[in-house]
Formats: C-alpha cells, sequence, structure tokens
C-alpha cells in the first residue's frame, strides 16, 4: 500500500473512484451482509457501477458472496459481506491524557473495526526519542499478541498531542506537561522499523474520527469532539478538519507570559483553557484548604487531597454532594460558553463530549445543554445534538486505527 501525501485529511482530493469506493466498502463494514440492490439506492449507484465494484472487492478477497436475503417474489438477491479478518490494522494513542489519568494505548483491530487485541501503558513524560522508543515497544507487544499475524497488518494509526506535520510525522508543538516538541519523525522510524505505512494525527481530531466511524450514524457529516477543556476535533462533510497548518480545533489563546496577561486575563478568561477537569480538582482543595468548606468529597478520596481527582468529585455529586454538584454544573457552563461559540461557526449536528469529564453524566451535560441553548444563536442550537463520547478511552486508537482502515477502503 503507498503512502500519498496530503491524503489523510483532503478528502475532496479523492478521486471519483476513491469516493465510491469508500461509500460502498464503509456501508458494507456498517451494514453488511447486505445486497448490490441495497447498496444500489443507499449510494445512489447504478446496480451495474455497484456489481462492477463489489466484484473487484471480491477479487482481492475484501469482501465475500454468499448466503440469500429473504425474497419478496422472483430470484432470491445474494448478499456480500466484508472479509472482516482478511486485514488488520494498529491504532496508537501515544498521548492519552484524561481526567482520570495518563496512559498509552494500542489496539490492534480488524476491517470492521472490531479490536482483536489491546496493550494499555502508563505513558512516560519524557523527550520524543523516548516516546518513540515506547511507541515501537508498543507495536512489538502488540504483534506478540495471540490472533494477531504480522503479515495481515496494512498499516498504522498514531494518534498524539500537539501540532502534527502529517507529511514528515513531527510532532512541532505539544503540551507543555506532556510529549515535548520534537523534529524527529515518529511515522518515518515506525514505517523503517516495522515496514507498514503509518499515518499520524492530532488525537482530538482522530478521537473525532473514531466517534464519526464507530458510534455515529453513518449520514452524520458535520461532529465536534470536545476534548474535554483542551482541545477540539473537527469533522467537516465527514472528512477531518486540521486546518492550514495541523493545528485547527485548539480552543484557548496564547497568551502572554509575562506582566501584560495580568492586565489583560480579567478579560479574556474565557478564553483561557480550563484543563481536562474543568478546573475542578483545584477549586475543591482551594476551597477546603482556604476557606475550610464542609464536602463529602474528601471521603471518596479517603481524606487525602494530593490523591483527589475529578472521578472523587464525580462519584460525590452522584452521592448528593451539593459542593460537587455546583462546581459541576459551573464547569458545565464555561465548557457551554466555548462550545456555543464552536457551534455559532460550524454549524455542528453534533457536539462529543470526551476526554474523561462526560462520565459525570447528566450533572454535567444537563447545564451544559442549557449553558449552549441560551448562548448560541437559535438556528444551530436547534440543530445541534451533544451527546457524551462512546468510545472512551479507545476513542483515539480506534480513531487513528479507523484512519488506515479508511485508507485501504479508498485504494481498493
Amino acid at each position: 500500500m503507498a503512502i500519498r501525501k496530503g491524503r489523510m485529511y483532503d478528502n475532496y482530493m479523492f478521486s471519483d473512484h476513491e469516493r465510491k469506493n469508500f461509500a460502498i466498502l464503509e456501508l458494507i463494514r456498517r451494514n453488511g451482509p447486505i445486497t448490490r440492490a441495497d447498496i444500489s439506492k443507499v449510494t445512489d449507484l447504478n446496480i451495474v457501477t455497484v456489481s462492477n465494484y463489489i466484484n473487484s472487492y471480491i477479487d482481492k478477497g475484501l469482501v465475500s458472496e454468499g448466503g440469500m436475503e429473504v425474497s419478496t417474489g422472483g430470484r432470491k438477491p445474494t448478499v456480500v459481506k466484508l472479509n472482516d479478518d482478511s486485514m488488520h490494522v494498529i491504532g496508537l494513542d501515544l498521548g492519552h491524557l484524561d481526567v482520570f489519568g495518563t496512559t498509552m494505548i494500542g489496539l490492534v483491530t480488524d476491517l470492521a473495526g472490531r479490536i482483536v487485541t489491546k496493550v494499555k501503558k502508563v505513558r512516560i513524560k519524557d523527550s520524543m526519542d523516548k516516546i518513540i522508543e515506547a511507541s515501537l515497544e508498543l507495536i512489538d507487544e502488540l504483534l506478540k499478541k495471540k490472533g494477531v499475524d504480522k503479515n495481515k497488518i496494512k498499516g498504522v494509526g498514531i494518534g498524539v498531542s500537539g501540532i502534527i506535520d502529517e507529511h514528515l510525522g513531527t510532532v512541532r508543538d505539544s503540551a507543555k506537561n506532556g510529549i515535548r516538541a520534537s523534529y524527529v519523525s515518529i511515522k518515518g522510524i515506525i514505517e523503517q522499523r516495522f515496514g507498514f505505512p503509518s499515518f499520524i494525527g492530532n488525537d482530538a481530531t482522530f478521537a473525532a474520527f473514531g466517534e464519526k466511524m464507530h458510534a455515529l450514524p453513518m449520514d452524520i457529516q458535520d461532529v465536534i469532539y470536545m476534548y474535554s477543556d483542551v482541545g477540539s476535533g473537527i469533522i467537516i462533510k465527514g472528512a477531518m478538519y486540521a486546518g492550514a497548518s495541523g493545528s485547527a480545533g485548539e480552543i484557548r489563546i496564547n497568551y502572554p507570559r509575562n506582566e501584560e496577561y495580568l492586565q489583560v486575563s480579567k478579560n479574556i478568561s474565557f478564553l483561557l483553557p480550563t484543563g481536562l477537569d474543568l478546573g475542578l480538582v483545584s477549586q475543591v482543595k482551594k476551597l477546603i484548604k482556604e476557606d475550610d468548606v464542609k464536602t463529602k468529597i474528601l471521603e471518596f478520596c479517603d481524606n487525602k487531597l494530593d490523591n483527589l481527582t475529578v472521578d472523587h468529585i464525580i462519584e460525590a455529586a452522584k452521592a448528593g454532594d451539593t459542593l460537587a454538584i455546583e462546581l459541576l454544573e459551573d464547569g458545565a457552563v464555561n465548557l457551554g460558553i466555548r462550545i456555543a461559540y464552536l457551534v455559532n461557526l460550524f454549524n455542528p449536528e453534533i457536539v462529543v463530549i470526551g476526554g474523561g469529564i462526560e462520565k459525570a453524566g447528566s450533572l454535567l451535560l444537563e447545564p451544559l445543554r442549557r449553558t449552549v441553548r441560551k448562548w448560541a444563536f437559535e438556528e444551530p442550537a436547534n440543530v445541534v445534538k451533544i451527546i457524551p463520547a462512546k468510545l472512551g478511552e479507545d476513542s483515539v486508537a480506534l480513531g487513528a486505527a479507523s484512519v488506515v482502515i479508511r485508507d485501504i477502503f479508498v485504494q481498493a
């Protein structure tokens, strides 16, 4: 499989043949076994064209034909299905940071995107060279797992936090406390070491693509994935959007780190990030230490504030703790204002809330939805649905794997 520069995000550059490949194979992946007639009806391609494409996929081993669908009269139509296990792909999340921990996740999936095996490790905070070494070890470990045939692996998708140079495969910028900026090509080293085609992308963007491919209806085209309050992934007309330099999706400003910041911060605080935990942990610590506020939250962290996580706050809120409930609502309002801005700007059908904070459920989502309805214009606010992420900690890795699957389908 050839690596094609500039193709991961640029769906509009696909040829007519490539677009038809993806439309047909993605429909079979999601809805197979399915008849050629039904494929023709859904894709709006004539039956002869569909049959020609299907015959080509059969020759290549991507799909198989067999079985009969119930007939309404006349000859029973045969159905086609994806040969799920004919090829495997790898998805890596090299910077999975959520409100419950910091991890690296590696998956092997079949062509349908079903997980064959998974490895999860603590993410190291070190130089990019060390991160690359860890990613190679992660791939090695996946390849040794039962049920994984190296000869079936057709590519690797790599999701990582930071600003990505898709062509060079480098991380040019990154979170202050996470993976450091580097010009070393993860993509190139993986391809050289294992011989697999590889794709590298921003973690929020891949999480958005994973949700679209595995958790949302096929006809949903415009999606915003909120990586809590640290960034977002954008899907426009079914395609991942990364912007001119690969940094699209940031929901914060680059504020001056000097006295100028102190002068302007009060006026732009709504644009400053509150973090994956929406700033809840630091707020609780401050209220308990400085204001001696009484709360059940302490019980959930065994009275050890140093061990406090947003998970404990969510548990306390679900148990009825007033402070925890109020803090979640305040966090939802702050995040909701940012989402309202994005809803006005992009007019999405779906906003997915991920990064771990979605585990708060309705305690977070209901005030968040109210805030978006209040601050967004009526037309886009009436259209958008705000839902929790469905893929959990696997969202980035599954999205990365899905990018490889999409490439296989496009090139079929």
